[in-house]
């Protein structure tokens, strides 16, 4: 180690860390927003610092993590099967409910075949590192979220993204690129902050007149999106056209755990080739049987689909009548933008302490200048919980100077 302080910091590799004193501060100022331990859910509702609030910040979009069902479906496979796997999918690790699993998405989702990852960031990270080759190009739209990005980062294929929803900048860099070489368009489904869904349409057009295939994640869309909830292809009733879907399980499916479906070859490969497959401990038998008995309730009990429909453009419908920018969502994701980072924090204090939980965004997650807070929806919601919502963000609106008394923007678009 270097003896002066000046020459320890030039050179040690936890310089940058010493110097990350942001959190501490906005600690020091009572606004910090992150990492709060709850200490009570109903999945509605939850308990933060000894304070019960409603929770509209969760991805739980059925409502079904404290559902009874999923509950025991838990319990049953603990019972049955113990706590863990203790090995990857590859040796020790697979059981039976994990192969029912695969059939039954498989089934779902009209595809041929599925395989299961440990995490929903492992199965884009790592089914997209597999996929691409060195003679291969992968095209992304600019939003997708970070496990896409780390994907397209460790694999061999060159990579290029295209302008956040820009078909015309997707088509320019189509056309730039050998024809002779592989090619697949990465795009989010629902892009997790904006809430909104990705232009498919125009997608599997230019997929189809270069070459192209596609990849869809629809970790915010399956469970949430189309007449039975296979995700944003099905959302345009084009499922059929789209190559391969991957999700999650953290989110409408209660549990921990993520999946990609395809043609039965390609799942095969990656099932083989896939490092974040092969080499991580596989999904516990409680999260496999809460997927399991969650699908099961999705199949039997649409109006869950039509209910988070009827409460997401509720609740965008109420949040522009109050004259905030929620961007241009078509989820149950709303994002309500508030500008400042720190006016931000300020924003989601007020809020917590009026009796509602979301979430504070800020950049890099979002533009610069478009620190925002994040709601999200549960088919669960009651309509007083609804309400209060918006009641809450009608207060804490006012009072930030963020809209007035009549329903109009304070801040810039």
């Amino acid at each position: 180690m270097a003896n002066s302080k000046s020459d320890r910091k030039a050179s040690d590799i936890f310089t940058k860390a010493y110097e990350f004193t942001k959190a501490d501060e906005v600690k020091a100022q009572g606004l910090y927003p992150y990492f709060k331990p709850l200490t009570e859910t109903d999945g509605n509702e939850v308990v933060i610092d000894g304070k019960r609030v409603i929770m509209a910040g969760s991805n739980n979009y059925l409502g079904l993590t404290n559902d009874p069902r999923t509950i025991e479906a838990a319990q049953d496979a603990i019972r049955r099967y113990g706590t863990g796997c203790t090995g990857s999918r590859y040796l020790n690790g697979t059981l039976d409910l994990h192969l029912e699993l695969e059939e039954r998405l498989a089934d779902f989702m009209d595809k041929e075949a599925c395989v299961l990852f440990s995490t929903g960031y492992q199965t884009n990270e790592g089914s997209i590192q597999t996929l691409g080759g060195r003679n291969d190009v992968i095209f992304s739209d600019k939003d997708n979220h970070a496990c896409i990005v780390v994907g397209t980062l460790c694999s061999n294929a060159k990579t290029v993204r295209y302008q956040h929803g820009d078909m015309d900048h997707l088509r320019m860099l189509l056309e730039r690129e050998d024809p002779d070489k592989g090619k697949i368009i990465v795009s989010d489904g629902v892009f997790s902050m904006s809430g909104k869904i990705a232009n498919v349409p125009e997608i599997v057009e230019l997929a189809k007149e270069f070459n192209a295939r596609i990849y869809l994640d629809d970790a915010h869309a399956i469970g949430v999106l189309g007449d039975t909830g296979q995700g944003s292809a099905s959302y345009f009733n084009l499922l059929n056209d789209v190559d391969l879907v991957s999700g999650t399980f953290s989110k409408s499916f209660a549990s921990l755990g993520g999946f990609i479906v395809g043609e039965r070859a390609v799942i095969e490969y990656i099932r083989h080739y896939s490092p974040a497959h092969i080499f991580s401990a596989s999904m516990p038998p409680a999260n496999v049987a809460t997927v399991l008995k969650a699908l099961d309730i999705l199949e039997e009990e649409p109006w869950r689909l039509q209910r988070l429909e009827e409460i997401s453009n509720y609740m965008r419908e109420g949040l522009n009548s109050l004259g905030y920018n929620v961007w241009d969502s078509q989820s149950p994701i709303i994002p309500v933008v508030i500008g400042d980072m720190m006016e931000c924090f300020s924003f989601w204090h007020d809020l917590f302490e009026t009796g509602v939980y979301v979430n504070a965004v800020i950049p890099p997650a979002v533009p610069p200048g478009q620190a925002l807070v994040r709601t999200s929806y549960m088919a669960t919601h009651t309509n007083e919980q609804l309400d209060a919502i918006l009641e809450a963000f009608r207060i804490v609106g006012i009072k930030n100077g963020i809209i007035d008394r009549n329903g109009h923007s304070l801040i810039e678009a």
